[in-house]
């Protein structure tokens, strides 16, 4: 984590510190996953999620973000309510690395210079590129791994709420859904032509994970002008 930290401080620190206000901090959490395996609940965290997230405030109305998480996602048949699920009794687990970018929407102004700036619901949309290792089942229905990583781009849509907690602490707690390009994640669709034949589920349909969790960051850099923007 520690890594992660200081490419994002730096990344920082190669725009003008003086000119307009950064913030960077940390998310924690829960995530949990939607597709072929496992229970279907939306927002139903079951696994934990961390990671670093980092904010350049264009104006008190918007902010470039760049978050980097880390979680495990879990499917499980036997939890889910679906009957034809829990017979065929199937279940994964599977490591992923995020990386999301995108621009953050405030519904109110929320200029952190103001002593009147207290908190306000905001909205985080963008794109998002996930590593994940690559899985199928068995015809035993063992999870097993192909011994290789894929990459899938994605769409987050993210809902939250922030408030100043200091003159330079920012809270905020928020739930988004990752809509993904791929339908891999879960082991129902091989990426392998030799495992192919292995596929099961809906394969119109691609994966889904949820983040819910809290963010804390701390502001830093002069009084920007935001007349320009």
């Amino acid at each position: 984590m520690k890594y992660i930290f200081a490419i994002l401080f730096s990344a920082l620190l190669a725009n003008n510190l003086d000119a307009q206000i950064y913030e960077i901090g940390v998310f924690a959490g829960g995530s949990n996953f939607i597709g072929d395996v496992g229970a279907t609940k939306y927002i139903s965290p079951n696994q934990l999620a961390i990671g670093g997230i980092a904010k350049w405030n264009r104006s008190p109305r918007h902010s470039y973000r760049l978050s980097v998480i880390f979680s495990e996602l879990e499917g499980i048949d036997a939890k889910s309510d679906d009957p034809r699920r829990k017979q065929r009794d199937y279940q994964f687990n599977n490591s992923i690395l995020e990386i999301s970018l995108g621009m953050e929407f405030t519904f109110f102004d929320f200029d952190l210079h103001s002593l009147d700036t207290k908190g306000t619901p905001y909205l985080y949309s963008g794109l998002t590129l996930t590593n994940y290792d690559n899985y199928y089942f068995s015809d035993a229905g063992v999870f097993t791994s192909e011994n290789k990583f894929s990459w899938a781009m994605g769409i987050p849509i993210v809902l939250g709420y922030k408030t100043r907690i200091a003159d330079q602490f920012i809270l905020a707690a928020e739930v988004g859904a990752r809509y993904t390009f791929t339908d891999e994640i879960d082991g129902s669709v091989p990426s392998s032509e030799d495992t192919e034949r292995y596929s099961f589920g809906n394969t119109n349909n691609n994966d889904w994970y949820m983040f819910s969790g809290i963010t804390l960051t701390y502001t830093f850099g002069r009084k920007p002008c935001y007349c320009n923007f």
